[in-house]
C-alpha cells in the first residue's frame, strides 16, 4: 500500500474510510479521481471481492481509466469490478432479469435517433400537428418524466403532471407517451430513459431480485453524485439500503445540469437520508492560484443551497485577473485574441494551454473568425464548429441558392427542408428530367407539370422557385435584409424558433447569430485592393468569406490548438489559460436566472466551474453592445463580476466605469438585491396556501385582453398580480407575482387564466 504515501491526511482517511456511508465533497483540483481510485484499489487489498464492489460514473471514458489505474496498482484482480455508467450496468442487469419484466434478453436498445423516429410515427398515425407536437419536445418530455419515476400510469392519473402539457396545447400527450411505450415493448425494445426506469420497477415489483443485488453489491461507489436525477438516486438507495455502504463523492458548487433533470437535492439531501455519514471535505486544490481559488470562494458563497467547503491552496498568488471591454461581439474576439497573442509571446504559453469558454455555443463565431485572421489554429471542443453546423449549413445553402440558383447540390439540400410535402418521388422525376435536357432543378422547376407531377407536390415546387427567383430580384439590396427575408420566408426561421427543447434553442440561437454575423458585415468599413465597400458588403462577398472560412483543412488530434467550448463541455478539464468570454447580463447569467433564483445559483456554479478550470492564467471579457436579432443592444456586464474581490483583478476601474448599467451589489441579507431578485427573495418569502381556482367552469379570458395591473387567477398557479407585460403579438411575456408560487414569466398566449371578479 505504498501508494498511501502519495496522499494527504483527508485523502488518506477518505481511502482508508470503507464501511457504512460515506460523503466525499470534494472541490476542484482536489484530487478525487487518484481518491476513487486508490480507495477501491485499498477495498481490494482488505480482502473484499471485486464483484462485491459496483462503481458507478457518468461516461464510459471515466470507468476505463479508473479501471487502469487500479490494475496498475494491484493486477488483474482489478478486471472483475463491476464498474460503468449508470446504463451500461443497468443494462446488463437488465438482460440478466428482462423476462421478469416481460422482455427477452436480447432486447434491442433505443438510442436518441431510434426513439424520436418511432415518436414521429405515433404523432403522425395520431394525425396530430407536429408544429405542435414536436417530435423532440415530445422526446423530451417523456425523457423527463421517466427520469423522474412517472411512468404513463402515474402520468394518467396525475392531473397536475396533465396540466403542465395542457398549457402548453399538448393534450394528446398522455395518450402518446402510452403509445409509445405500447410499441417499445412490442418491439421488445428499451430506450435509455428505460434502462433507468426498468430497473427501478424491477427493485419494486421484484424483492427477490432486489434482495440478490443487495447481497451482490455490498459495496457502493459513485462519482459525481451532483449530476445525478431521481431515478438514479432512488435506485442507488434501494440497492444500499441493508448494508449502508455507499460512498459518493461529488462536488455541490459543480452541479451545472439541472436542464438535464440532475437534482442538487441529492447531494445536499444526503445528510437527511444517512444520518450516520461520514463527511470527508477534499479543499485542498493543487490545480489553480490563490487568487483564481478566491475568485471561486468569494463568488459560490452567494449562494443559498449548499454545502459548507472553502477550497484553499499552497500554490503561489498568481496574476491578477484582467478585464478586457469590447464594444461589440466582433471587437470581443480581436480584443481576446490580440490578449491571446500577448499571453503567449509573454510567458511562453502554448496554444493547446489556451481555452476561450462560451457560455452558449453561438458566442464561438467571432472568436473562430478573429482567430483564423491572426493564423492561430483552433479547435471547437465537444461540439462542430459554428458553420459546420448543421442549421448554419441549411441557411447558407439558401443563401448561396440566391446567388447561383443552377448549384443542383445546394438546392437538393434545402428544397423539402422545412418540410413542404416534396418527395423523393417528385425530386426523383424532376432530376431526370433535368437531365435529360441539360438543365439545372432550378430552371425545371417551372415546367414540373410537363414532367407529370401533380397535386401538392407541384404547387410545393413551384412555390419553391418563386420563393428563390422573388428573393433573387433583391439580391443587391441590403444583405442582412435579404438574408433575413428569406429564411424567414422560407419556413426555416419558424422551423428553429418553435423547437423549445434545449438543442431545439440553442440551435434556433445559432441561426440569430449568423444574421448577426451579416448585419455586422453589412456596417464595416474595410477597405480591400480591387473591391468597393458595396461590393464588400454585399451577400455574394459575405459568402465566399465564410466558404473560405469552411474550406479549410481539419486539424488533427493531438495538434497545437487553441480550444473553443462551452462551460458545460469543459467540465472535469483544466488549461493554463482560461478565457471566459461574454460576461454580460442575459447571456451569463442568462435571461432565464433573472427571474428564479433556483436558475440563478446554478449560473453561479456554471461560473464556479468556468474559474476553476484555470491553473494559472484568468481574463474576462464583456461587450457593451453586441448584435441582438439585427439590432445593436447595449449590454451590462455580468452582475457575477460585482462578486469578484477587486483586490485579484488587474483593473477593477473598468467596472466602475459601467456603474450605470449595474445592479446593486448583492450582500449576505440581500438589502441591496436588485429589484427583480428582490421582489422574488419576499415573494417566495412570503409564498402562502392560497386556496385552489375552481376550475370546473373555469373559462379562460383571450390572451390579448390582459394589461399590466391587472389581478387574475390562473388555472394552476392561483391568484396573481400581473407585474409586467414585455413583447408583441403572440410573443407577449408577462411577468406574474402569484400568491402560492411567487414570482414567474409565462408566454401570454399560453396561459390560462382570466381576469380576477
Amino acid at each position: 500500500m505504498y501508494y498511501l504515501d502519495e496522499l494527504n491526511e483527508i485523502q488518506k482517511s477518505v481511502v482508508t474510510e470503507i464501511e457504512g456511508p460515506v460523503l466525499i465533497n470534494a472541490g476542484p483540483g482536489s484530487g478525487k479521481t487518484r481518491v476513487l481510485t486508490y480507495r477501491i484499489a485499498f477495498m481490494l487489498e482488505q480482502g473484499i471481492e471485486p464483484y462485491h464492489i459496483l462503481a458507478l460514473t457518468f461516461t464510459n471514458k471515466a470507468a476505463k481509466e479508473m479501471k487502469k489505474r487500479i490494475e496498475s496498482l494491484i493486477g488483474s484482480k482489478a478486471q472483475y469490478l463491476f464498474m460503468g455508467t449508470f446504463h451500461a450496468v443497468f443494462s446488463r442487469i437488465l438482460r440478466n432479469k428482462a423476462e421478469l419484466l416481460g422482455y427477452t434478453n436480447n432486447f434491442t436498445i433505443y438510442d436518441t435517433e431510434d426513439s424520436r423516429t418511432l415518436i414521429k410515427q405515433i404523432i403522425k398515425d395520431f394525425n396530430l400537428d407536429d408544429s405542435v407536437y414536436k417530435p423532440k419536445s415530445v422526446q423530451s418530455r417523456i425523457s423527463n418524466l421517466k427520469n423522474n419515476l412517472i411512468n404513463y400510469k402515474l402520468y394518467a392519473s396525475n392531473l397536475d403532471i396533465q396540466m403542465q402539457d395542457n398549457e402548453r396545447y399538448l393534450f394528446k400527450m398522455g395518450d402518446i407517451y402510452k403509445e409509445y411505450v405500447r410499441r417499445c415493448f412490442k418491439n421488445n425494445a428499451m430506450d435509455f430513459d428505460d434502462l433507468l426506469l426498468k430497473t427501478y420497477e424491477l427493485l419494486v415489483r421484484f424483492p427477490e431480485v432486489l434482495y440478490e443485488l443487495q447481497h451482490k453489491f455490498k459495496y457502493l461507489m459513485i462519482d459525481e453524485f451532483q449530476d445525478t436525477n431521481l431515478s438514479q438516486y432512488e435506485i442507488i438507495k434501494k440497492l444500499g439500503d441493508i448494508f449502508q455502504n455507499i460512498c459518493v463523492v461529488g462536488d455541490d458548487s459543480q452541479s451545472i445540469y439541472g436542464f438535464r433533470g440532475a437534482s442538487i437535492d441529492n447531494i445536499l439531501n444526503f445528510k437527511k437520508d444517512y444520518p450516520t455519514a461520514k463527511i470527508f471535505l477534499l479543499e485542498q486544490n493543487y490545480r489553480s492560484t490563490k487568487n483564481i481559488v478566491e475568485i471561486a470562494n468569494k463568488v459560490i458563497k452567494h449562494n443559498t443551497k449548499q454545502l459548507d467547503k472553502t477550497i484553499w491552496t499552497k500554490n503561489d498568488d498568481g496574476m491578477k485577473m484582467p478585464i478586457l471591454k469590447a464594444v461589440s461581439d466582433n471587437d470581443e474576439g480581436i480584443k481576446v485574441v490580440n490578449h491571446i497573442i500577448e499571453l503567449k509571446h509573454r510567458y511562453q504559453v502554448h496554444n493547446h494551454e489556451i481555452v476561450i469558454l462560451c457560455r452558449t455555443n453561438s458566442q464561438s463565431r467571432a472568436f473562430e473568425e478573429a482567430l483564423r485572421r491572426s493564423d492561430i489554429p483552433y479547435r471547437v471542443y465537444a461540439g462542430l464548429s459554428f458553420f459546420q453546423r448543421k442549421e448554419i449549413k441549411d441557411a447558407i445553402a439558401y443563401l448561396k441558392l440566391l446567388i447561383n440558383p443552377h448549384d443542383d447540390e445546394t438546392l437538393k439540400r434545402i428544397i423539402n427542408y422545412p418540410t413542404r410535402g416534396i418527395g423523393n418521388t417528385s425530386m426523383t422525376k424532376v432530376m431526370l428530367y433535368a437531365q435529360q435536357n441539360n438543365k439545372s432543378i432550378y430552371d425545371t422547376l417551372p415546367e414540373v407539370a410537363e414532367i407529370g407531377i401533380t397535386g401538392k407536390a407541384k404547387e410545393a415546387l413551384m412555390n419553391f422557385h418563386e420563393l428563390i427567383a422573388l428573393h433573387r430580384l433583391r439580391i443587391n439590396e441590403n444583405a442582412y435584409q435579404v438574408a433575413e427575408n428569406l429564411l424567414k420566408t422560407s419556413g426555416l426561421y419558424h422551423e428553429l424558433d418553435s423547437d423549445k427543447s434545449v438543442e431545439g434553442i440553442s440551435r434556433y440561437e445559432n441561426l440569430v447569430e449568423l444574421l448577426n454575423s451579416i448585419k455586422e458585415h453589412t456596417e464595416r468599413d474595410e477597405h480591400i485592393e480591387g473591391i468597393s465597400l458595396d461590393e464588400y458588403r454585399s451577400l455574394g462577398y459575405y459568402l465566399q468569406s465564410v466558404t473560405l472560412l469552411t474550406d479549410q483543412d481539419k486539424e488533427k488530434e493531438g495538434e497545437d490548438t487553441v480550444k473553443i467550448m462551452t462551460i458545460h463541455a469543459s467540465k472535469g478539464l483544466e488549461f493554463k489559460a482560461v478565457y471566459l468570454v461574454g460576461m454580460e447580463n442575459n447571456l451569463f447569467p442568462s435571461i432565464r436566472a433573472t427571474y428564479d433564483e433556483d436558475d440563478l445559483e446554478e449560473e453561479r456554479r456554471l461560473f464556479y466551474v468556468a474559474v476553476t478550470r484555470a491553473e494559472a492564467y484568468l481574463t474576462f471579457s464583456f461587450a457593451t453592445q453586441r448584435y441582438k436579432m439585427g439590432k445593436l443592444e447595449n449590454q451590462m456586464p455580468s452582475s457575477f463580476l460585482r462578486e469578484v474581490p477587486e483586490i485579484v483583478l488587474e483593473n477593477p476601474q473598468i467596472l466602475k466605469t459601467q456603474e450605470t448599467l449595474y445592479s446593486p451589489r448583492r450582500d449576505e441579507d440581500y438589502s441591496n438585491t436588485p429589484n427583480v431578485l428582490r421582489n422574488l427573495k419576499q415573494n417566495i418569502a412570503a409564498k402562502t396556501n392560497s386556496p385552489r381556482i375552481d376550475v370546473s367552469n373555469f373559462i379562460p379570458d383571450p390572451f390579448d385582453s390582459f394589461e399590466e395591473g391587472d389581478n387574475i387567477e390562473h388555472i394552476k398557479f392561483g391568484k396573481g398580480h400581473i407585474d409586467s407585460l414585455e413583447g408583441e403579438g403572440d410573443k407577449i411575456l408577462a411577468r406574474i407575482t402569484f400568491e402560492s408560487e411567487g414570482l414567474k414569466t409565462i408566454v401570454l398566449k399560453f396561459a390560462k387564466m382570466r381576469k380576477a371578479k
